[in-house]
């Protein structure tokens, strides 16, 4: 990815003249673009590693594998949060990793962190770069150096289980790699998350990934079966079977430990056919409250479609005035996205039951046109939080979950600690938010927010998420869904756990990371 925005530089476009029209109507702002800055032209913290540290490291992974090049070393320097990028956008040298280390396989990672143990360097395991969370931060806390180490070598189908239905797969694989590989042999992870073009098996097992078709396959976490891992302590490898009563789960320990705890070197998870039938279809509710019954109630029974989604009614508006007329009767309320894959006879099946469903809940259908336009752009939302950012508009996203009886609490109150915290000078911001995951006990929000950008940007929506963040613990919602703690949800996480819980993962931290190398600054 570009260093200082999302993705492929061919995604980044000119907004559009609607756009630029809503930004004058709502912000009163023109829309014209700062230019960027070359990335060679931007300052780093100069390398605090040693040619001693060099040959120590190159002694593992060869001299050609680790590098202090200024382009590998500013493109670790983060993730991608609108922090992460306000903070590229910024004078002054850039924090950034000391060098960047490429291991090829198990051994070496874990070769690499013995060396790293011994010697004092802090350690950040490094995918995809998607981070939204600050969990890729370069922090040396107390040690001298810090490095990022890169998996991006680890990028194998290591088996194939056919009969059983699983899979191993190297760390380093991106989700459309993964998915060419598994094709081939006519599987699919079906595992897509907003990042999906970019993140990497190992980030989402790290963070306790959830992808946008988590309705008919699951989250990531469960869909995997094994684990093999390396610490600077020595290797782990957890799960031998689907289900077991050998006393508790580790899996369960490192799957959201975002680097803290190990570095997932091989991950085996569920895969299924590709599937034989897929059918769009999208619905209109008259608002947010009949929607999310619908959605409940289709959950509860069982016969969920692989997607189902709910806009609130600023989502809707905003994205039907960004998208233009999708065809058929105008939308007004809230949208719903349903998506069904499988064999012929079971989609038929679970789709006629759904339909019942939602019609009987106040839904009307839309047809299949706003759902395939979804589906044809829902990478692509991080592409236009750049453009905005470009502008002078502060664009971000949050997230949390719930019970079903506690989400329309959550989200006022979610929607209230942002739009009073943002509303400086007389601009509110829009708070859009939607339904993107569900359970039969309940349900994620994911939030999406659009201001004008006033004074700090970086100091506006610290405080905003801060906000937020105190609303979500207040209101009994959690952190965090899915996009994991890392540096800027750990001041909660003792809300969610308690006390006794953050002391619970320090001492296994102690155990398989005795020294503390491990991505400092992050979760606990």
């Amino acid at each position: 990815m570009v260093w200082d925005a999302w993705g492929d530089p061919a995604g980044h476009k000119p907004l559009s003249e609607q756009i630029r029209g809503l930004l004058r109507q709502v912000f009163g702002i023109s829309g014209d673009a700062v230019a960027r800055r070359d990335e060679g032209e931007v300052p780093l913290r100069p390398s605090a590693l040693t040619a001693d540290d060099h040959s120590g490291l190159a002694a593992v992974v060869g001299a050609d594998r680790v590098s202090v090049d200024h382009r590998d070393r500013l493109r670790h320097a983060g993730g991608k949060s609108a922090l992460d990028l306000l903070r590229r956008r910024t004078e002054g040298p850039q924090d950034a990793p000391d060098a960047v280390v490429f291991p090829a396989d198990h051994d070496e990672v874990l070769a690499v962190l013995a060396h790293c143990a011994e010697h004092g360097i802090a350690v950040v395991p490094f995918g995809g770069g998607t981070s939204v969370v600050g969990g890729l931060d370069p922090v040396r806390g107390r040690f001298r150096v810090v490095v990022a180490l890169d998996l991006r070598r680890l990028d194998e189908l290591l088996a194939l289980d056919a009969l059983s239905g699983t899979a191993t797969l190297g760390p380093g694989l991106t989700g459309p790699r993964a998915e060419e590989l598994l094709a081939a042999h006519g599987f699919s992870l079906g595992h897509f998350p907003q990042s999906f073009e970019y993140a990497s098996i190992g980030g989402f097992a790290a963070t306790r990934s959830s992808g946008q078709a988590s309705a008919g396959y699951g989250r990531f976490d469960d869909m995997v079966q094994r684990l093999r891992i390396a610490t600077p302590s020595g290797e782990l490898d957890l799960g031998r079977a689907p289900a077991s009563a050998a006393g508790p789960d580790l899996r369960e320990v490192f799957l959201g430990s975002e680097g803290v705890l190990g570095v997932i070197t091989e991950v085996t998870v569920r895969v299924h056919p590709v599937p034989e039938t897929v059918v769009h279809q999208a619905w209109s509710f008259p608002d947010f409250a009949a929607g999310a019954l619908a959605l409940r109630t289709v959950v509860q029974s069982g016969m969920a479609p692989t997607v189902l989604r709910l806009s609130d009614e600023v989502e809707t508006g905003l994205n039907l005035a960004r998208s233009g007329d999708i065809g058929g009767e105008p939308v007004h309320g809230c949208l719903a996205i349903t998506v069904f894959e499988g064999s012929a006879a079971a989609v038929a099946a679970r789709r006629t039951l759904a339909e019942e469903m939602l019609r009987a809940a106040g839904g009307r259908d839309l047809g299949q046109e706003p759902a395939r336009q979804w589906e044809h752009g829902r990478f692509a939302a991080p592409y236009l939080r750049d453009a905005l950012l470009d502008v002078g508009v502060l664009c971000e996203t949050l997230e949390t979950a719930t019970t079903w009886s506690n989400v329309a609490e959550l989200k006022s109150a979610v929607t209230g600690a942002l739009t009073e915290s943002l509303g400086g000078q007389g601009t509110p911001p829009v708070v859009m938010c939607h339904i993107s995951h569900t359970y039969p006990t309940g349900a994620s929000l994911y939030f999406t927010v659009v201001a004008k950008a006033l004074g700090t940007p970086i100091e506006q929506w610290t405080k905003a998420k801060s906000a937020a963040s105190e609303a979500i613990v207040r209101v009994g919602g959690t952190i965090t869904h899915h996009h994991a703690v890392g540096a800027d949800h750990r001041a909660w996480l003792p809300e969610e756990i308690g006390e006794l819980g953050v002391r619970v993962l320090t001492a296994i931290k102690r155990e398989v990371d005795p020294v503390g190398i491990l991505n400092p600054g992050k979760l606990i």
